[in-house]
């Protein structure tokens, strides 16, 4: 609790700027601004936190979206530390729903990687090299984080989906589980997991984004003990089976 008033996840929006479906998670009206509610706040961290994990322990993709500027170094940051993937910069419209098209692109972008790691550009005239990089550019701005996702995502957890309307329109036509930061102005019913929150403060969006790489983490490393456990078991039924077959020889 002191965390999140630390880091100001209680600052709503002004009154004049909300949405009434938001009303249960408001705490009080201070000043002409909501102040939300930071113990039902905390009760759906954690219920946030528990879901990101047990779909992480079963091996799932996520895809971090927030490209407001308060977002863009967080979710870069705690997406990558989790080992996932993230938007940061222009939602691109058909992102999900036009995914072939979208590797399509990610697929020139390894290719002019390629031609600048292998001496290619070396060989090219100037010009040109110029307008490779350019595109280079413009496609790590806009996917480079996504290029690596092996496949459409499992969870997507956005901060402001008020913002993020198109990302969470693809999610929706193609049944992605959302986790989002919701704040006073949204509309909590679009999204699945709601963690009311103020999505304009730096500290609070990195505070909050954190918490679920973290939950993130605790599952992958559930899945990979869980692996290890199963591979003891099977090497111990395997040494097992081996004395029993010696022991019937002896006999």
């Amino acid at each position: 609790m002191k965390q999140l008033l630390e880091a100001g996840v209680h600052f709503g929006h002004q009154t004049r700027r909300w949405n009434p479906k938001m009303k249960p998670f408001i705490f009080t009206e201070r000043n002409g601004i909501y102040i939300i509610d930071l113990q039902k706040t905390v009760k759906m961290i954690d219920d946030a936190y528990n879901f990101v994990k047990d779909v992480a322990a079963d091996n799932g993709v996520f895809l971090f979206v927030g490209t407001k500027k308060q977002a863009q170094d967080s979710i870069a940051e705690e997406a990558t530390r989790a080992g996932q993937f993230y938007v940061n910069h222009r939602w691109l419209g058909g992102t999900l729903t036009n995914w072939t098209t979208i590797q399509t692109r990610i697929r020139r972008l390894k290719s002019i990687k390629r031609m600048a790691d292998d001496g290619t550009f070396d060989r090219l005239p100037k010009k040109e090299v110029a307008l490779l990089k350019k595109q280079q550019a413009k496609l790590e701005k806009f996917l480079g984080g996504i290029e690596d996702m092996p496949r459409i995502p499992d969870v997507m957890f956005i901060v402001d989906p008020r913002k993020e309307k198109i990302a969470v329109a693809e999610a929706h036509k193609l049944n992605i589980p959302i986790v989002a930061m919701v704040d006073t102005n949204t509309d909590p019913d679009d999204i699945d997991v709601i963690i009311p929150s103020n999505d304009d403060a730096i500290r609070a969006v990195r505070l909050i984004t954190s918490t679920m790489a973290d939950a993130i983490i605790e599952g992958k490393q559930g899945e990979e003990q869980g692996a290890d456990d199963a591979n003891a078991d099977a090497a111990t039924d395997d040494a097992a089976a081996t004395d029993a077959a010696a022991a019937d020889t002896q006999d």
